[in-house]
């Protein structure tokens, strides 16, 4: 049986398509990998690429990803709305068919010394992956973004798991660890003070009071002149989708400002779905909802007004 992974890397790049096309030229045409979905955001200046392939294959490819990307992206010369400290800012790995977190942890640490040894980028392992308890959270690795790692570094907290304790000159450096699978939700809103944004961030995020699985901050989309409240939802079977949707729509009213729509930003497993849709349609959790893919998309569209999405959003659309 072939062990199915889904790694899903963040780089440092969303506005030069022919550079993002080399960056994910590894993963393409290969047998060994079922997806490549490639996501550019030119406000935040970042992509998102989701690879489901089997294991060893996606690892191997992966390394040869990152020494295009350490060549060809230069955070000295990037700016963006999306925090960022490496070229390949984090790459997270999620178990999919036929392999546990264990052997996810493990198959992590061999990516990270490899991609270490290949290009020099000094690794920090994170999540399940964390060598240390500073290290489970990506916000805290990120902290001070590329421009602060050099000062970072020094400091024995935060030398790297694999890689000299000092940052890549343009490349910095890269998190990489197993996760859950995590939800990248952003919620649109009418309104373009930043200020009133970051607070609704600021009262649903964990730290700042709000549900334990959600990391929150504001963005501003240039291109179409909207502000976000951008999120992860790190653990979805614990604070679900429908929960960041109505916490954000209440802290809201305080300002008059409204959800205007949402997007998912890469794959979302069918469960995280069904389970909020529960909630809209009035149903308890234990109640069982039989419904296909398409009638999903549809009703997700309805009640989380999503834009742009599809049925190949769905990662359950992929192993069927």
């Amino acid at each position: 049986m072939k062990k199915i992974i889904e790694i899903v890397p963040n780089y440092s790049e969303g506005l030069n398509r022919n550079i993002m096309n080399q960056i994910i030229s590894p993963f393409e045409n290969n047998p060994g990998i079922n997806l490549v979905r490639l996501e550019m955001e030119g406000s935040y200046n970042r992509s998102v690429v989701t690879i489901i392939g089997e294991a060893n294959t996606v690892i191997e490819k992966m390394v040869e990803s990152a020494v295009i990307a350490s060549e060809l992206i230069d955070l000295r010369h990037h700016k963006g709305e999306h925090p960022r400290m490496g070229a390949v800012d984090v790459i997270p790995l999620i178990p999919i068919k036929n392999i546990n977190e264990e052997e996810c942890i493990e198959l992590s640490k061999v990516l990270a010394k490899k991609i270490n040894q290949e290009t020099g980028v000094p690794i920090f392992l994170y999540a399940k992956s964390a060598t240390q308890d500073n290290r489970v959270n990506l916000p805290d690795i990120r902290e001070g973004e590329f421009e602060g790692l050099t000062k970072k570094m020094i400091n024995p907290l935060w030398h790297p798991d694999f890689g000299k304790p000092q940052p890549h000159p343009s490349a910095g450096a890269t998190a990489v660890g197993c996760r859950k699978p995590l939800v990248a939700f952003n919620i649109d809103v009418d309104c373009n003070e930043k200020k009133k944004v970051q607070q609704i961030a600021r009262k649903i995020r964990f730290s700042g009071g709000g549900y334990r699985y959600i990391q929150a901050n504001a963005a501003h989309l240039h291109d179409r002149n909207i502000y976000q409240v951008t999120m992860n939802l790190t653990d979805y079977t614990q604070t679900a989708l429908y929960q960041a949707i109505e916490a954000t729509i209440m802290e809201g009213k305080r300002y008059k400002i409204e959800v205007t729509s949402t997007e998912i930003v890469g794959l979302v497993n069918k469960e995280c779905l069904v389970n909020s849709l529960k909630y809209y349609l009035c149903m308890d959790d234990k109640e069982e909802l039989k419904i296909s893919l398409e009638e999903i998309v549809f009703l997700s569209i309805k009640y989380f007004k999503l834009r742009d999405f599809t049925i190949d959003k769905i990662i359950e659309y992929y192993l069927n």
